[in-house]
């Protein structure tokens, strides 16, 4: 095998036992690495029984994962997987680190983790050779304490070299908030599907990996160094804008031009605060520009100082999702109020997106009167970023209402709905309980396609949207990939020059057409996985909508008025179904199976019509 080593690394964290786990080629050919082949892993041993597999149970495995492309494509991205206790299926979430180059330099393509730790504890993998070691020292610590704290920790420990990668969890994670995140490096995080709330059920506060030896070898590697050189200087050249402001540049674009910017949870989507931006946020807050991971060309992060209270608050940009999520959705319009709960998300291990969402949700049923101060304990107010810092403190430890708003704002409408006798259904934005991210879709200027996320297997991801045509880089198909390889969005050029480094990497020779139906293979998997569900939501044709906010028009803005239509999206319902070889209730078909090798997974098609 080329690109690959055939192998994971796979912990029994109750038993304390490990061993290899071989993968045979024709695996890795068929779902690549990362997203694929976690969803095919855990499709084989849970198929039969994912219905009754709790995400929040020591059962649920998680999958530390790379890819075929790790260590040789511009940039590094970790793949971390599971059954996600938001979706109740498969989330590829990505996460820049090192990680992944020191897995594979450490002989294996990821790391499982299966069952439970007695009491805290932290893994230490140093050339395929794992360590569990006690952790109850930085148990409830996060950000840069934490991080202060654990390396000081790993040199007692195991004399581990300073600046040795490692992914964590804050509390959020220990006390398994279903929107906690699995963090890097203070600011980066797998937030989408809520992973961070697994590895807390495993009593795992952080993985660190060191690895000495080479990565595996490449088909042809000098052909694979000249088309490296030169995607290097093609992205560098295309992403100098990109490289000065990063995302952040979309908190004035996106929310002054496209009008698609969620402002007091996705009332509105417009807003003409012109401090609000990329030129704001640099000249209040940015310390370090730029800023880069491993092998990247690109650099779009940027490191944020702000002082609260008298203490420092590090982050990073905020990258638009977080400035978004965190800032306009929650009426805070001043960058520095944003950098400071974008920061306070890190240090508690929350994604910035899902919990932003479900506290958008939280405000907004308190200005409606639905919640009141007697149940909060205090006021919550669009924009008062004292009472928003409470609330996300009190989501993270779990306290008073934060006890429902843990939960994901899907099963936290549903709770409150049930409580209230209302249906508040209507003011939570989310797909298949997983919160939209911060790209509208009413005004058709940002995510021009209605069905970009009521389509998507991965509900409200906005790294993984639906669209047209399927087998193109605007639709899921091509995200899979991306999660998969595993690469990071922002140095890929094409698919073409994408397929051009798969094949130098792994001598498959694979057609553009061979290419996309890996895509498909994935997303047809994770679909049935989808559809099966449980143990406490299960979704079907009628979860593959959008939210009902984005049914209503757009009350300001340049696209004032603006809206999707039902019959629109019912039409591009069918059609996706019908390009992906789906039946009319979005079930994948048994030809569709058989034509792209997932025969092994028929017997599954049954049971989501039981």
């Amino acid at each position: 095998m080329k690109g690959v080593w055939g192998r994971l690394l796979e912990v029994d964290l109750t038993t304390g036992s490990t061993h290899a786990v071989e993968i045979p080629e024709k695996v890795y050919r068929m779902f690549l690495g990362g997203r694929g082949l976690a969803t095919y892993l855990l499709a084989k041993e849970f198929g039969a029984k994912w219905r009754m597999l709790d995400p929040l149970s020591p059962e649920n495995p998680l999958m530390l994962l790379t890819g075929p492309l790790t260590g040789y494509h511009p940039g590094v991205k970790l793949s971390v997987s599971g059954k996600s206790p938001q979706s109740n299926s498969v989330v590829g979430s990505v996460v820049s680190s090192e990680v992944a180059v020191e897995l594979k330099a450490s002989g294996f393509d990821g790391l499982v983790l299966k069952g439970s730790c007695e009491k805290p504890c932290y893994i230490y993998v140093e050339n395929g050779r794992v360590y569990l070691r006690e952790a109850s020292a930085i148990w409830g610590l996060g950000g840069l304490k934490l991080i202060e704290k654990f390396y000081s920790l790993l040199r007692e420990d195991m004399n581990g070299e300073p600046g040795t990668p490692f992914v964590y969890i804050g509390p959020a994670g220990e006390n398994r908030v279903r929107t906690a995140a699995v963090m890097a490096k203070l600011a980066h995080a797998a937030g989408y599907g809520g992973y961070g709330a697994v590895m807390g059920v495993k009593k795992v506060k952080a993985i660190a990996v060191k690895g000495y030896g080479r990565l595996p070898p490449v088909n042809n590697p000098e052909s694979l160094t000249s088309l490296f050189q030169t995607t290097l200087r093609n992205v560098r050249e295309r992403m100098k804008r990109f490289r000065q402001w990063g995302t952040t540049e979309g908190t004035w674009y996106t929310g002054y031009y496209l009008s698609s910017m969620p402002v007091r949870n996705w009332q509105e989507e417009w807003h003409d605060v012109k401090n609000f931006s990329h030129v704001g946020f640099e000249l209040e807050t940015w310390v370090k520009n730029p800023w880069a991971d491993w092998g990247c060309p690109v650099a779009c992060m940027k490191l944020s100082l702000v002082k609260w209270k008298g203490e420092s608050h590090l982050t990073d940009n905020p990258d638009y999702e977080m400035a978004a999520y965190l800032g306009s959705n929650l009426g805070v319009f001043n960058p520095k109020e944003a950098v400071l709960l974008s920061s306070l998300a890190d240090e508690l291990g929350l994604c910035g997106i899902q919990t932003g969402n479900v506290m958008g949700f939280a405000v907004e049923l308190y200005e409606k009167g639905v919640i009141n101060k007697d149940e909060v304990g205090y006021d919550l107010k669009w924009g008062d970023v004292e009472c928003l810092a409470r609330l996300m403190k009190d989501i993270a430890h779990r306290r008073g209402i934060g006890e429902v708003l843990a939960e994901g704002t899907y099963r936290a409408a549903r709770i409150l709905s049930e409580k209230k006798g209302l249906d508040l259904t209507k003011y939570a934005v989310q797909v298949k309980g997983i919160a939209v991210g911060a790209h509208g879709v009413r005004s058709g200027k940002d995510y021009p396609q209605p069905v970009s996320y009521a389509l998507s297997v991965q509900g409200g991801d906005h790294t993984s949207v639906a669209g047209f045509p399927v087998d193109s880089t605007e639709s899921e198909t091509w995200y899979s990939i991306l999660d998969s390889g595993v690469v990071c969005m922002f140095t890929v050029l094409d698919d073409a020059g994408l397929l051009e480094f798969l094949n130098n990497v792994t001598g498959w020779g694979l057609s553009l057409r061979e290419f996309y139906n890996i895509g498909r293979r994935i997303i047809t998997l994770q679909r049935i996985l989808l559809l099966l569900g449980g143990p406490d939501a299960e979704w079907s044709v009628r979860d593959d909508d959008n939210p009902p906010r984005f049914y209503e028009p757009l009350p300001t803005g340049p696209y004032k008025g603006s809206s999707i239509r039902r019959e629109e999206v019912e039409e591009l319902r069918k059609k996706y179904y019908n390009e992906l070889g789906w039946d009319e209730e979005g079930i994948p078909t048994e030809e569709a199976l058989r034509a792209l090798g997932l025969e092994e997974f028929l017997p599954l098609l049954g049971q989501i019509r039981e």
